[in-house]
């Protein structure tokens, strides 16, 4: 066992030094995302009891993405990458500590609320885009992400679990002359979640990292693998918001406490670390897209788990399927998007991060009518309905995403070759 870690360690110590960097930081800040994404949307359906609330609140969040992926541009232009970055990690600390002293969590608080943690999330996933796209080659992106995806996945197990036993093991105490509530034991755990983003740019300070040459980044017109690309992001983006709120909701309404979101999804998280670990380690380019079509099906089940039977068996099963299809679809995607700007960025001759802009309003297309659609058949219907059937509908629209995907792919390598 001890020779085959070693070995793993050795795997990693062979890869260029700035992808070492990008790794341990993205591994560091893969303690503080489930932080971010379950217990803030925790935090607000707990002192709103809307899942409305917490879809509006993402809906800010997203614009609050795309407006500072722009103004990121016009930055790339005076700071390194990689101090941008930084920001983004510290913001994320920073904007959940804010939004923990609001007393009144009504629309105007949670949409500024929203808006400033899509602002540190604009700054975080632009410039990781960035750094990762020019910290990996084609070749070894499989490893980067399924490495990444194994961190991500093995926090979004330990951190909920421990974060919610602090938040019941502090919630009611009497310490240091303090009187300690919910809502104090959630201000506890950002404070934790702030020391983390520091340490995080510490290490992201060790790596050597470049701006793009070219500086002009807004275009309006693209390559037309590119316009299909920007289809293949708004159907990520259409479940991706769903991710983020759906689970804490569900859990919250039909299954009990933050204790047991934390219990549910440490179940199968172990198992499906390790699997996207050695997938990332084992497969080549072209499994990419088998990958892919693999977490996609896995999804369709969950919603349909969790629609027909909306209990709390239905929620542990949707949970499950989560947690096994999130990493295995980013294993796919991410290193098929960068594929992809490689090679036309390489034919238009243009900065790299025009198109990781570009791509923002992609995904932000697909979350904003994400959001749309369960906010219609909440507001229209019932919030029970929408919770039941909205993530049928958005599994069903992102089944177009496979063979999409895999024309996207052939069309690169065409496009590679012509660049040739």
């Amino acid at each position: 066992m001890f020779g085959k870690l070693t070995k793993e360690y050795e795997v990693f110590k062979s890869v260029p030094h700035n992808m070492q960097v990008l790794l341990g930081t993205n591994m560091l800040y893969a303690l503080v995302l489930p932080i971010v994404e379950i217990f803030v949307g925790a935090y607000i359906m707990r002192n709103t009891n809307s899942p409305a609330y917490v879809a509006l609140y993402q809906l800010a969040m997203y614009v609050g993405i795309v407006c500072t992926s722009v103004v990121n541009g016009f930055l790339l232009k005076h700071f390194k990458v990689n101090i941008l970055y930084c920001i983004g990690i510290l913001l994320s600390g920073i904007s959940m500590v804010g939004m923990m002293a609001i007393h009144s969590l009504g629309i105007t608080e949670l949409s500024v609320a929203g808006f400033v943690m899509g602002a540190a999330s604009g700054f975080f996933w632009t410039n990781r885009y960035l750094l990762a796209l020019n910290s990996t080659k084609d070749d070894n992106r499989n490893y980067f992400f399924g490495l990444e995806s194994f961190a991500f996945t093995i926090a979004s197990i330990i951190v909920p679990l421990g974060v919610g036993a602090l938040i019941a093991g502090l919630s009611g105490r009497h310490l240091l002359g303090i009187d300690i509530d919910i809502n104090l034991s959630y201000r506890i755990v950002t404070f934790l979640a702030m020391g983390i983003t520091v340490i995080a740019c510490f290490v992201l300070s060790r790596g050597n990292f470049e701006n793009p040459t070219q500086k002009t980044f807004l275009y309006f017109r693209f390559h037309p693998l590119w316009y299909k690309l920007l289809s293949w992001a708004a159907l990520k983006g259409l479940v991706q918001g769903f991710l983020v709120t759906a689970p804490a909701i569900l859990v919250l309404k039909l299954v009990g406490e933050e204790g047991s979101l934390g219990l549910i999804q440490s179940i199968s998280g172990g198992i499906t670390a390790i699997l996207v670990y050695v997938l990332g380690r084992v497969t080549k380019p072209k499994h990419r897209n088998i990958v892919f079509g693999t977490g996609l099906f896995i999804f369709l089940i969950g919603t349909l788990f969790n629609g027909i039977l909306f209990s709390s068996t239905g929620v542990i099963i949707f949970v499950l399927c989560k947690v096994v299809f999130q990493p295995l679809h980013d294993l796919a995607y991410f290193p098929i998007m960068m594929r992809v700007i490689d090679v036309v960025s390489k034919k238009e001759q243009r900065n790299e991060y025009a198109y990781i802009l570009s791509h923002e309003f992609g995904l932000f297309v697909g979350r904003a009518s994400g959001l749309i659609i369960f906010l219609f058949l909440a507001f229209g219907v019932s919030e029970d309905f929408a919770l039941k059937y909205a993530l049928i509908i958005v599994a069903l629209l992102q089944l177009l995403a496979l063979p999409l995907g895999n024309h996207i792919i052939k069309q690169s390598n065409l496009l590679e070759n012509e660049n040739k």
